[in-house]
């Protein structure tokens, strides 16, 4: 028998997804057979697979011990460069995300990404230590491409966690890019509509009619400045597929400069650039929860300027 106390950053979440992080070592199927034989007990009585645990809950699993007590591989990257910060309070960061830096690691094995050197931040700050917590991992709730840069949202709790994905899948963190992109789109402004799908490799299909497999992708769009063939455009994403933004403006015959996947190759060869000119430069939060642990940030817009606003469209910004 194993007993876990629930602590802060513990608690509401389900009792079998608690285990599954807290007890690594155990199968999942002999971890829903115990709760079919009542081998799992809440505050000393039977405790179902979806029951949602409160803080200072006492969890005690009948499971073999030795593989209840393989504590998770939870390590800190110390070394790494420590994070820009743009905003932060008792339950998040804003951080910015430079261009080259992956937000999680991936099949290259790239040690320096935004989520090692936000734990590393918080685990000098006194504010994370992997060795005291039983499931709960520093996050982040918003993704962007190696090659992109831009804010980044890093939850230091799990209620904030909780609280921003859920505010994310409801549409109330408002997300806004900048892009520098090679001739104009169709209009001034527009919300187009498109049907997207991932393809082989790393790449994706847009289309404006529907076809299988492909799921909805909404993008807003307004023109603010045009310097020769450059054009500066800002993006509201509505939807958050893969390579949204690129591949739409390709589709609209506007692709982003220095592209290298959907892009114009003569156009990134002609002005030096090699990676696209792409930046989720705003955030606007708007929680309705009045509850809500980010309801302190009501309102509230925070944004960068990328470097490229001033290299190619000086004084139109």
């Amino acid at each position: 028998m194993i007993e876990f106390t629930v602590s802060r950053n513990d608690a509401g979440q389900r009792a079998d997804k608690f285990l599954v992080k807290a007890c690594p070592g155990v199968p999942r199927n002999l971890l829903y057979k115990a709760f079919r034989k009542k081998d799992i007990k809440r505050n000393g009585k039977r405790c179902t697979p979806e029951e949602m645990l409160c803080e200072g809950d006492v969890l005690r699993a009948y499971l073999p011990e030795d593989a209840c007590r393989m504590k998770p591989q939870r390590t800190v990257s110390t070394q790494l460069p420590p994070p820009e910060i743009v905003y932060e309070d008792e339950n998040i960061c804003l951080m910015h995300k430079p261009v080259g830096v992956p937000v999680h690691a991936d099949d290259k094995g790239t040690v320096d990404t935004m989520i090692g050197r936000f734990t590393a931040f918080l685990y000098h700050r006194g504010l994370y230590n992997p060795l005291a917590e039983q499931s709960f991992v520093p996050a982040l709730c918003n993704r962007l491409d190696r090659n992109t840069e831009g804010l980044c949202i890093g939850a230091k709790n799990a209620a904030a966690l909780r609280c921003v994905n859920e505010m994310i899948r409801n549409g109330e963190v408002r997300k806004e890019y900048l892009c520098a992109v090679v001739g104009k789109p169709p209009k001034q402004t527009d919300t187009v509509v498109a049907y997207h799908c991932k393809k082989d490799g790393n790449r994706v299909i847009l289309r404006y009619q529907p076809f299988a497999g492909a799921k909805l992708a909404k993008t807003g769009y307004e023109l603010l400045a045009t310097v020769g063939e450059i054009s500066l455009v800002r993006v509201r994403l509505y939807t958050g597929r893969t390579h949204q933004i690129r591949a739409q403006m390709a589709l609209l015959g506007c692709p982003i400069l220095g592209d290298g996947a959907y892009g114009d190759k003569g156009a990134n060869q002609r002005y030096g650039e090699h990676f696209q000119l792409l930046t989720a430069y705003r955030l606007t939060f708007c929680p309705t929860a009045a509850d809500s642990v980010v309801s302190n940030l009501r309102g509230r817009c925070f944004e960068i300027t990328p470097d490229f606003v001033g290299k190619y469209f000086p004084g139109e910004y």
